[in-house]
């Protein structure tokens, strides 16, 4: 990462981002995998320029077509409760959005599947993941609800939009202690829930309130 975009200056400088991950470990992210991800991807690259200046405050932001960057303590704390019970080797990411929490993903597991519904901020994240040389991920354009069943089984699934119900294809992709991350519920009243399959059964805990935009099925040309 020579580029000096990446590095960033002023409100984008390497000094700012250690104030986020000193401000995510006081409010309980404790991995420093994950937290090292947070301070060395430039958050700065993934967002309108005008918007640069925000990039390391702990909020969501505007990305177009009705999506958002999620807040860093939430892609932290969904890559955290991913890991939580060790390493991963084969993950499905749905809602590639910007590529944000993709890119901090990339570093901490073996290969990721990422699928986006709307094509034009997939090519938009596709050459963001380029310009930072991260070569683990494979994208699809499609329907995130069905999963992408040809790489299947998967040791960790991640969804960064809420569904009402769990769609049930990522239930049946997720391998035996897989772990599926994902809020559920509709506006006002969604929680973060982390599926764990185990003896095919499978065992549901929630992580807490959260407010992420829905998931939505089909996909969106152009």
């Amino acid at each position: 990462m020579n580029d000096p975009r990446f590095a960033g200056i002023g409100m984008t400088s390497a000094r700012t981002r250690d104030r986020l991950v000193q401000r995510l470990r006081e409010q309980g992210i404790r991995s420093a995998e994950v937290l090292e991800r947070i301070r060395t991807v430039p958050r700065h690259i993934f967002v309108d320029e005008a918007l640069a200046s925000r990039a390391y405050e702990d909020t969501a932001l505007p990305i177009g077509f009705g999506q958002t960057i999620s807040q860093p303590y939430i892609v932290a704390r969904m890559s955290e409760a991913l890991l939580q019970s060790g390493p991963l080797h084969n993950v499905l990411e749905i809602g590639t959005g910007c590529g944000y929490q993709t890119a901090v993903l990339s570093g901490l597991v073996t290969r990721i599947y990422s699928i986006e519904r709307i094509e034009a901020l997939l090519q938009r994240a596709k050459l963001r993941l380029k310009e930072l040389s991260v070569k683990n991920v494979r994208f699809r354009h499609g329907d995130g609800m069905e999963g992408w069943k040809s790489h299947a089984p998967y040791d960790g699934i991640l969804v960064a939009a809420a569904p009402l119900s769990v769609p049930e294809a990522l239930l049946t992709q997720l391998a035996e202690n897989g772990r599926l991350i994902m809020p559920v519920g509709g506006e006002g009243g969604q929680e973060l829930m982390r599926f764990t399959r185990r003896d095919q059964k499978i065992e549901k805990t929630s992580l807490g309130p959260v407010s992420f935009v829905p998931l939505q099925p089909g996909v969106v040309a152009g």
